[in-house]
């Protein structure tokens, strides 16, 4: 077996199992499970972190994974593969020449990518297209993997209580990507203590400082996080300065002064 082959089947082992409870997930597992039991090509389309390479993977377990930005790489192993799964085809840098060599050699391709501006040569290539939408609008699958997120945190911390997902709001700017990573965040976050918080502001600061005025200018790393904190736990202006030994004025002003980081008067 090939380095390349090695270092595929590596990532591959990294993919997390295709989840699905939504109408529109559980519409694209079902054309997978046909897709089991068939020899045609199809792409997966769909944001970052929607679950393209899981869907891929699910397909074609046995199958090597490939970058389609390592064309040469992919073209040297054609014949001694039956099929294959290429992602992120929209950066294949000779996308023709690669879909011409698959084709001459027989293998069977699953492939994905973040959107179908070559169109022309997706629609020659591939029989089936799964389109995968946002986890924004599958709504049903953002509790299966934060649990999903929550079980592999506690594995890795050694941690043996469930996080209460109530308490954050689901960061899906980047799909499964910033959803796990703010499980593992605040898994990490939680038995933090404060030499531990320090460190971090520490090491965060040690390369950003330098300029004549910036104690101002990291300030509301310490002032909005409490700001914040306190209003969610005492609900009211009045009750957060009279706790923080602030005029109330003074509260308004600050909050007004970092309304640039999300801080609402």
């Amino acid at each position: 077996m090939t380095d390349v082959v090695v270092q595929t089947v590596a990532l591959a082992v990294d993919v997390t199992s295709f989840l699905s409870s939504s109408p529109a997930s559980k519409e694209a597992f079902k054309t997978a499970n046909l897709l089991k039991s068939l020899t045609v090509n199809a792409l997966i389309s769909g944001e970052n972190g929607t679950g393209k390479r899981s869907l891929a993977k699910y397909i074609l377990p046995d199958a090597p994974m490939f970058n389609a930005l390592h064309h040469d790489e992919i073209i040297s192993t054609l014949a001694a593969c039956e099929s294959i799964i290429v992602f992120n085809l929209d950066n294949s840098p000779n996308i023709k020449e690669l879909f011409n060599s698959i084709e001459s050699s027989s293998v069977r391709v699953i492939a994905t990518t973040t959107n179908l501006q070559r169109s022309e040569y997706y629609d020659e290539y591939f029989s089936i297209k799964i389109p995968l939408p946002p986890l924004s609008q599958r709504v049903e699958d953002i509790l299966m993997l934060q649990k999903l997120f929550v079980q592999e945190a506690k594995n890795i911390f050694s941690i043996e209580s469930d996080f209460d997902l109530s308490k954050i709001e689901p960061d899906l700017s980047k799909n499964a990507y910033s959803l796990r990573r703010q499980i593992m965040m605040n898994y990490l976050l939680d038995d933090i203590d404060e030499s531990e918080l320090m460190t971090i502001m520490q090491n965060y600061l040690i390369d950003k400082i330098g300029s004549n005025n910036d104690y101002r200018n990291f300030l509301h790393l310490y002032e909005i996080p409490l700001i914040q904190a306190g209003m969610k736990r005492f609900k009211s202006q009045l009750q957060l300065s009279q706790r923080l030994g602030l005029n109330r004025n003074t509260l308004r002003k600050k909050i007004a002064e970092n309304e640039v980081f999300g801080l609402k008067t």
